[in-house]
């Protein structure tokens, strides 16, 4: 039996640990918090820092293989673990890349891959060296995450929101819709796609707020986006599951944001809806097996669900024995104990052939269910 460790104990590592207890494998996971969502579902919990060397290179060096349920890790000791014959999904050469937005762009540019116009600032000089090139968007390089470490710069008087550090400054473009594709690809090379999600976001907290699978599209416009999607993975060389994230604009172009080497929140919706999942397609990658069917049982709708404002502590669902009762939508609560605003608690999907029938019923949930606090 394989023994397969992830590194973070996130909402995604429980949902990989969920699918993995269909397959012959032998689970651990590295975090250093012994009450996070993942630590009950796993067969062996270490608790360590993801961002150490030494922490993540004792993990892993007692596995056959690692997997990341967020970039944010110590890619020093992965290369390492590499070397010494640990698989890596996905490789480490592919998250140097990833971790760093000024390097992906850069990778988008060396490929050929298109994507908005940019430029890299290294501190707040640089910024405002390029008023010319306003209206644009501030992106720190490193440590951004769920739109944070984001700014929107659309004339002079806003150049006190940009980073002091190496950013991208990305040229504002016109977009008609956000879409996603997720692409697995097997050790041997072999890639699967699943249909084009819809993206839909929050515009005050910049997380997504919806996303309706399959988006609707142009048949050319959607060819164009699965041949961009399909040549921005393939040119990472390496086996694992994709999210990239694409913007439509007006007149039909398609123009990659930023990919993520990782199951995704893009990707969520492929547990009730689709055949395979993203999280057993990523086991059936990692344990060499067949790759799953990325066809829709269903078309879907996955909402996230996240901790309303003026409410951080102890988390209630307030509404959900009652949202429960909704035919064809399902719930994932994530197992973290403590709500904030803007937190991430868990999502649902829900299922129907009727897009109305969709839009009401996660818009009845997202009026009715709200992440708070217990009253003392």
């Amino acid at each position: 039996m394989q023994k397969i460790g992830i590194l973070g104990g996130g909402q995604l590592g429980r949902m990989l640990l969920q699918a993995a207890a269909n397959y012959p494998v032998e689970t651990h996971v590295l975090e250093n918090d012994g009450h996070c969502p993942a630590a009950h579902l796993c067969h062996y919990f270490t608790k360590g820092d993801i961002k150490n060397y030494d922490d993540v290179y004792a993990f892993g060096k007692k596995l056959d293989a690692v997997t990341i349920e967020i970039e944010n890790v110590n890619i020093d000791a992965l290369e390492q673990l590499e070397k010494e014959g640990v698989q890596v999904f996905p490789k480490p050469a592919v998250l140097r890349i990833i971790c760093s937005k000024a390097l992906q762009k850069s990778y988008y540019s060396e490929h050929k891959i298109p994507t908005s116009p940019y430029l890299l600032t290294h501190n707040i000089d640089d910024l405002a060296q390029n008023t010319d090139f306003l209206p644009a968007v501030h992106k720190l390089a490193e440590g951004g995450y769920d739109g944070k470490g984001v700014q929107v710069i659309n004339d002079k008087s806003d150049m006190t929101k940009g980073f002091d550090a190496l950013s991208v400054l990305e040229k504002k473009v016109d977009i008609k819709k956000e879409i996603a594709m997720m692409i697995a690809v097997a050790t041997d090379g072999k890639m699967v796609l699943y249909p084009p999600v819809e993206m839909v976001f929050d515009p005050s907290l910049n997380l997504l707020a919806y996303q309706l699978c399959p988006a609707e599209l142009d048949r050319e416009v959607y060819f164009k986006a699965e041949a961009i999607a399909l040549s921005t993975v393939r040119n990472f060389n390496s086996a694992g599951i994709f999210a990239v994230e694409m913007f439509v604009t007006p007149q039909g172009d398609v123009l990659v944001n930023e990919t993520a080497p990782r199951v995704h929140n893009s990707g969520h919706h492929t547990i009730e809806a689709h055949y395979s999942s993203q999280f057993d397609m990523l086991w059936r990658v990692m344990l060499n097996y067949p790759l799953g069917s990325t066809d829709a049982i269903m078309p879907s709708l996955m909402q996230n669900i996240i901790g309303a404002e003026g409410f951080s502590g102890e988390a209630y669902y307030e509404g959900l024995e009652e949202m429960l009762k909704i035919e064809n939508a399902f719930f994932h609560i994530y197992g973290k104990k403590e709500t904030k605003p803007g937190r991430k608690m868990g999502h649902v999907t829900i299922v129907s052939n009727e897009k109305a029938d969709l839009l009401h019923k996660a818009n009845k949930i997202k009026y009715n269910l709200s992440v708070v606090t217990k009253e003392p």
